[in-house]
């Protein structure tokens, strides 16, 4: 089997050398028409099996797929909505990504791929034709976490030039995903592009850090919390590395932070125990620790002095999402405490339509004086 595979790969390359091009795979998947319903497809013609999950979908009920006469898979969707939606199929029980959409979605685990149902009018994560900021990668050795981590930076459109100084957001992913996650399914530095164009954001820069302080594989019953090292390391050292590196604005009322469902949990625990760092928080699909009330007793008891400090608290959730309830007992308690929190929701579930609704909504709300919740 080793020689033929090396024979097969042997006569590809020669036909390639001689100028004879292997014939083009014309399959198209995922193809999304113009009422908005999408096609999927999937060449499989020995699989027995093969149905589809899209996030649009009931959690854990994929769909059966079709299969033709020339072996290969197919399913239409009902029209979705104007947003990206994250799919798979499952393969005689395999779940993979969809071999012939180059957009793929990283994770800590498997990986899966994205269709963009564009909308009527351009929404705020959409490609436009205005200036676009950059984003780089930071790898740094860390001591908290002992080892070297990396983070996504987004510099605003202009950064390269002259010596403004901005304000800076710490956006955390959730559980599962990856610093790439906010920008990969996010899309949140077109979010930002857009937002700033239209003079509804101010320039700012957006740090993407690793959210599993600790590794995903090490599973929640260690010793050490990932809230707590989270804390740290974005405390001690993501905060003085960055800040130190590039053109932040100072104080405590140039910097935000803001997460979803992990790193919602994450903006929780870090944006209360230190009041005095940030004045934003942006909390998405996620709710705090059944300790919150007995951990953070005294903030809830001088909520004056908090406010003073945290000038937005925004609590943002999908309507279906298993957290609802979380969140927004958080948002009544925090008000009830007369700790001011916003509190909004949309149609959907724990997925990435919501939380690009969440971050296009939070972002205008930052750093502006006066802002509203």
């Amino acid at each position: 089997m080793k020689f033929l595979t090396h024979a097969i790969i042997c006569c590809a390359l020669a036909g390639l050398a001689s100028g004879q091009a292997l014939p083009p795979d014309t399959l198209v998947s995922p193809e999304v028409q113009a009422d908005r319903t999408a096609t999927f497809r999937l060449r499989a013609p020995k699989a027995a099996v093969v149905t589809l999950y899209g996030d649009w979908m009931p959690v854990g009920k994929p769909v059966p797929m079709t299969k033709g006469a020339d072996g290969i898979w197919s399913l239409t969707t009902q029209p979705l909505e104007a947003t990206g939606h994250l799919y798979w199929f499952i393969l005689d029980g395999q779940a993979i990504a969809d071999p012939i959409n180059p957009v793929v979605k990283l994770r800590q685990r498997t990986s899966a791929s994205l269709v963009e149902i564009p909308a009527g009018t351009p929404a705020p994560w959409e490609m436009r034709d205005v200036r676009h900021g950059t984003v780089v990668t930071e790898w740094n050795k860390s001591a908290v976490l002992n080892r070297t981590e990396r983070a996504l930076v987004y510099l605003p459109p202009g950064y390269e030039k002259g010596n403004t100084r901005y304000p800076i957001l710490y956006l955390v992913h959730g559980s599962g995903d990856v610093p790439e996650s906010w920008t990969n399914a996010g899309h949140a530095n077109l979010i930002l592009d857009n937002l700033i164009a239209d003079g509804k954001a101010k320039p700012m820069i957006v740090v993407m850090p690793a959210g599993h302080a600790v590794p995903l594989a090490a599973g929640r019953g260690g010793p050490v919390n990932n809230n707590d090292l989270f804390e740290q390391y974005l405390v001690k050292e993501l905060i003085p590395v960055m800040e130190g590196k590039y053109r932040v604005a100072a104080g405590q009322k140039n910097r935000a932070l803001a997460g979803l469902s992990m790193g919602g949990g994450h903006t929780i625990h870090t944006g209360f125990t230190h009041p005095e760092l940030f004045s934003a928080l942006g909390v998405f699909s996620s709710g705090p620790q059944a300790t919150f009330e007995t951990t953070f007793k005294s903030t809830l008891a001088d909520p004056k002095a908090f406010n003073a400090k945290v000038g937005t608290v925004w609590i943002a959730v999908g309507e279906s999402d298993p957290v609802f309830p979380r969140s927004k007992a958080f948002a009544e308690l925090l008000n009830k405490a007369g700790i001011k929190a916003g509190f909004k929701t949309w149609p959907g579930q724990h997925t990435w339509p919501i939380w690009r609704y969440s971050l296009s909504e939070f972002v205008p709300m930052i750093f502006q004086n006066g802002g509203k919740k």
